[in-house]
């Protein structure tokens, strides 16, 4: 385990009894709450020193009481110190409205997240009005959660640069298919990505993209190689995406084995990696 505190830099929290998520529908494992009582439960014996709330995909209807929902949980655990909600970038200049609704519910919301990942075109983030609600971000001191598939990647780096006012993360590591080993041509296209100074990486959510059931730690290690390679140790942060996670891995599994990806690091890039780079971006207390 790592013996320096940890900050999450993706942590989900959820209650479909409250939030309709059809996401949810049928899953055996993940279609119940998942609280702060389950997280303290499956993070027991780690050092957690902070977390930062990722909107779960809410319906639409729901994404700013969303905001409001987790603004609540950060009072009951003050180690919630960044929340990223729910915004409908696509609306262009209109999103105005949420992004300042957003804006005053609390200084603890730092970023927003439009999920990409299920979009059918693959162009869908280059849309006009989908680039000018990024551009918006900055005037609301807000960063952007870049959540999609491998398929999506090379769009993804031209909406980039077209932003550069505005600070990126990438979760999951664009959700290469580490199933299928399938480097190429996702390996290129993330170095093209790291190089744009304003983009920072998440290693996160890797096991569920794996195979489930068999997935091993060299498995992992060539795409962790990769994105440590590109982004450099100060631009790579923790995230531990629970309770998706729980689909291919325990908490604490995941915990041992980003470890062991990022044991040959010195150890002011180890506090890089599990602490500092994620309290940068997100501007944690």
């Amino acid at each position: 385990m790592p013996d320096v505190p940890i900050v999450d830099s993706h942590l989900h929290l959820w209650d479909p009894t409250r939030f309709r998520m059809a996401w949810l529908d049928g899953d055996e494992v993940l279609e119940k709450p998942f609280g702060l009582q389950e997280y303290r439960e499956h993070s027991a014996g780690l050092d957690i020193a902070a977390m930062v709330y990722l909107q779960v995909d809410v319906d639409p209807a729901y994404g700013v009481l969303e905001a409001q929902w987790a603004t609540a949980l950060a009072a009951q655990d003050p180690r919630i110190q960044g929340i990223v909600p729910w915004a409908p970038l696509e609306y262009g200049d209109r999103v105005r409205i949420i992004l300042e609704a957003l804006h005053a519910i609390s200084p603890l919301i730092k970023g927003v997240r439009r999920l990409i990942q299920a979009e059918s075109d693959v162009e869908f983030c280059l849309r006009p009005d989908f680039v000018r609600g990024v551009q918006l971000l900055p005037e609301y001191d807000f960063t952007f959660d870049i959540c999609i598939n491998d398929r999506q990647l090379a769009s993804v780096v031209k909406l980039v640069r077209q932003c550069p006012g505005t600070q990126f993360i990438l979760d999951h590591l664009g959700k290469p298919d580490i199933a299928h080993r399938a480097l190429s041509p996702w390996r290129e296209h993330l170095a093209e990505l790291a190089s744009l100074p304003n983009v920072m990486c998440k290693l996160s959510g890797m096991v569920t993209e794996a195979d489930r059931r068999n997935w091993t730690v060299d498995d992992l290690r060539p795409f962790a190689s990769h994105v440590l390679e590109v982004f450099g140790e100060d631009r790579v942060a923790f995230g531990g995406d629970w309770p998706v996670v729980l689909g291919a891995s325990s908490y604490k599994r995941w915990v041992e084995t980003a470890d062991q990806l990022t044991a040959h690091l010195r150890p002011e890039a180890q506090k890089k990696f599990w602490s500092e780079n994620a309290r940068r971006f997100y501007r944690l207390a």
